[in-house]
């Protein structure tokens, strides 16, 4: 019973601290919830504060940052104005470089009859050596020879034209000179360097090898009436007069339309030769290369090409440069009813002024040892 009593006040002890401690403890778990959860709201205020400013700071800080960044600028590319002051420069240009180009061709049919003469009395005085002299060897280089002389007179002479071609079209493949080729090898009014250059320079180059074959398939092919028309001084001149006043025509039509962009080719000069040719020649048969069977006169092509490019420089049509077109092609009609009676009959003139500067000098008729009526007229 002792020992009973003893367990059953062991036990009632430990109860007695078992509940205090429950008790205990679960007030102090109350205290520890009742502490975090003012924390937790206080934190949230807080975060919320910090993260969210006022009305009024964000307002502020909005003021400062208008005030301290300007508003951002967007940039609009400018179309170039349509100037036509800025024309003066190349119709300056064009009727310099027409004016030269005729006033050389005429010095070099000058020389070019003198150098016969000179050469007709060289050959019968050196045609004994001839014979004494070794032949050249060589299958290719002959054939070279016989295939030039097979060319006719007007062949041979578009010849350089087109490999001058050639070439500015091997360089446009070339990288590097990418650049160098669009400013001085492509013809824009809008450009600011190398407006002048352009107009002589885009006659000779072509991007495209369909553009370039097309073109030159053409030259080739008007060459021959072409040169025995006027002869080869005269037709080098009509032609590089054709590109640059092409070109200038190009520049009126893009500076009134205000449609600028670069442009290039033969087909002004070119259009100039085959108006040339269907001028002199109106009642010619003409055919297309891809359609032999159906043939035209020349006049009747004449008229549709003049017809077609009209109407794509009123309408605004930009797959050719129709104004380019229409003005090599008014040029060529131009020169052959009026302009070769106004340019090429009146180098008499100049012709002389250049005999007279050609045989003066020591040993020429106005100079010591030279006679008094010497020299050869005028060509």
């Amino acid at each position: 019973m002792a020992w009973s009593g003893c367990v059953l006040r062991s036990l009632a002890r430990q109860e007695l601290l078992s509940s205090a401690s429950r008790t205990r403890l679960k007030h102090g778990f109350q205290q520890r919830s009742a502490f975090r959860r003012p924390a937790k709201k206080t934190d949230a205020k807080r975060v919320e504060e910090e993260v969210v400013p006022s009305h009024t700071e964000a307002s502020e800080a909005w003021t400062t940052k208008r005030a301290v960044d300007p508003p951002p600028i967007i940039k609009i590319p400018k179309t170039p104005p349509r100037n036509f002051g800025r024309l003066v420069k190349p119709l300056v240009f064009t009727v310099g470089f027409t004016g030269c180009s005729f006033a050389a061709a005429a010095i070099w049919q000058y020389e070019s009859l003198k150098s016969r003469v000179q050469s007709y009395f060289d050959e019968l005085r050196a045609d004994w050596m001839e014979k004494l002299r070794p032949q050249k060897q060589g299958d290719f280089r002959k054939e070279i020879n016989q295939w030039w002389n097979s060319l006719s007179e007007g062949q041979r002479t578009v010849t350089g034209i087109i490999a001058a071609n050639v070439v500015v079209y091997c360089c446009w493949r070339v990288p590097a000179l990418q650049r160098t080729m669009l400013r001085y090898f492509t013809s824009d009014p809008s450009a600011s360097k190398a407006v002048c250059s352009s107009m002589l320079l885009s006659t000779f180059s072509h991007y495209s090898l369909l553009h370039l074959a097309a073109n030159m398939y053409v030259l080739w092919s008007f060459s021959s009436s072409a040169v025995s028309m006027m002869g080869p001084e005269q037709f080098l001149a009509v032609y590089l007069s054709a590109g640059v006043v092409s070109t200038m025509a190009s520049y009126v039509a893009k500076t009134a339309s205000g449609r600028f962009g670069p442009s290039l080719g033969a087909s002004g000069a070119i259009m100039t030769v085959l108006a040339a040719v269907c001028t002199k020649m109106p009642e010619a048969k003409l055919a297309i290369i891809f359609l032999p069977m159906f043939t035209f006169t020349a006049g009747n092509a004449l008229k549709a090409i003049v017809a077609m490019d009209a109407a794509g420089v009123v309408l605004g049509w930009r797959f050719f440069d129709h104004a380019a077109h229409l003005g090599g092609a008014l040029f060529g009609i131009w020169y052959i009813m009026f302009g070769h009676e106004l340019i090429w009959k009146n180098r008499d003139s100049l012709v002389r002024v250049w005999h007279n500067l050609r045989t003066r000098g020591p040993g020429g008729p106005g100079g010591p040892g030279g006679g008094a009526n010497g020299g050869a007229g005028s060509a």
